[in-house]
């Protein structure tokens, strides 16, 4: 058995992956932490009863992170940026990172996440984890990027359009419109997040300034080998907690029609078991919440590509992506322990 511990394993995603690392066949959870339910038994707040670990405090992750071979980290970007090089230097552990510390260029971190990368150099040597995009880690990868989770559907739904050739080439323009359950907001008390403040609410956020932006802008130019691209993405919240879909604009070159973007897609996602093709109508929160599917699709109207992609944004968005990972880096099936639907993590 493979060990694995999960470090902020209290938050949605952190909980949701701690809860598949429990029922996965191949990997044994070893530990959980989080100061605020440090000494807790972690069976009532992981929804997994038998389990008998106790949470641990934060100051003990990176002695505990040094007897594991995997290191999940469910916590924020500039608490990931500053554990993830001593989890490196200190450990054999293979890290994941489920924030977005290790996801764009230096320069963008003050802007976008409000502080200076603190180690730059592992951010061209870190594996973007997405697999249907950027296939397995290559051998001897220590440390994963989890994606995400806007930035996965977009990219999911961007990729194989420009990659075929279907994008116009007389403007760089890429229009990006996304609605996310409450959960993508992460666990917090704030009246913003309030059942009264977004009960029959959709809320747009972060104009011009969301994190996933030049996420999504830096790897649509690396999946699709093509030039780079003026994004334009705006998130909405809407009242569901979990699950999210996002709609992209893309101007068609001329000629293409709509038999052109679904073959695109049937071929980029032959053989990836985590991805259904399907006809944009049918993509939906419904079809893919509580599983590690996405589900995709496109058309062509007046000359525009209207793509779309659904996911939930704990699981393909998060935890299920980050197993997703660990199974390619430890050469395991890539759906093991993904295999049932999950329910909603408490």
């Amino acid at each position: 058995m493979t060990t694995i511990g999960v470090i902020g394993a209290t938050g949605y995603s952190g909980a949701v992956c701690a809860g598949l690392a429990l029922r996965h066949p191949s990997l044994r959870l070893a530990f959980v932490t989080s100061d605020k339910a440090a000494g807790e038994p972690a069976a009532e707040r992981l929804g997994v009863p038998g389990c008998t670990l106790r949470f641990a405090p934060h100051d003990e992750a990176r002695k505990l992170a040094a007897s594991v071979d995997v290191v999940v980290l469910a916590t924020a970007a500039e608490t990931s940026a500053a554990l993830a090089p001593a989890l490196l230097a200190e450990s054999r552990a293979l890290v994941v990172d489920l924030s977005g510390a290790f996801r764009l260029e230096a320069p963008a971190y003050p802007q976008r996440y409000g502080f200076s990368h603190p180690a730059p150099s592992l951010l061209d040597s870190a594996h973007y984890g997405l697999p249907e995009l950027f296939g397995s880690p290559a051998p001897g990868t220590r440390l994963i990027a989890n994606p995400g989770c806007y930035a996965s559907a977009a990219l999911l739904a961007l990729a194989p359009l420009f990659g075929a050739g279907l994008a116009s080439t007389t403007t760089d323009r890429v229009v990006i419109d996304g609605k996310s359950g409450i959960s993508g907001a992460g666990r917090r008390a704030d009246e913003a997040y309030s059942f009264v403040e977004l009960a029959e609410e959709v809320r747009a956020y972060k104009i011009g300034a969301h994190q996933h932006t030049p996420e999504i802008a830096r790897h649509l130019a690396r999946a699709s080998s093509s030039a780079a691209r003026r994004v334009i993405f705006t998130p909405h919240l809407v009242p569901l907690r979990r699950g999210l879909v996002v709609t992209a604009y893309v101007d068609a070159k001329s000629g293409v029609k709509t038999e052109d973007v679904r073959a695109a897609y049937a071929t980029a996602y032959e053989g990836k078991p985590l991805v259904r093709v399907t006809s944009p109508d049918r993509v939906t929160v419904h079809g893919v919440a509580g599983s590690a599917l996405a589900a995709v699709g496109g058309q062509v109207d007046d000359g525009v590509i209207v793509a779309v992609c659904a996911l939930d944004n704990l699981l393909k968005g998060a935890a299920s992506q980050a197993i997703q990972n660990v199974n390619l880096a430890l050469g395991l099936p890539e759906t093991a322990g993904l295999e049932t639907l999950l329910p909603f993590a408490p």
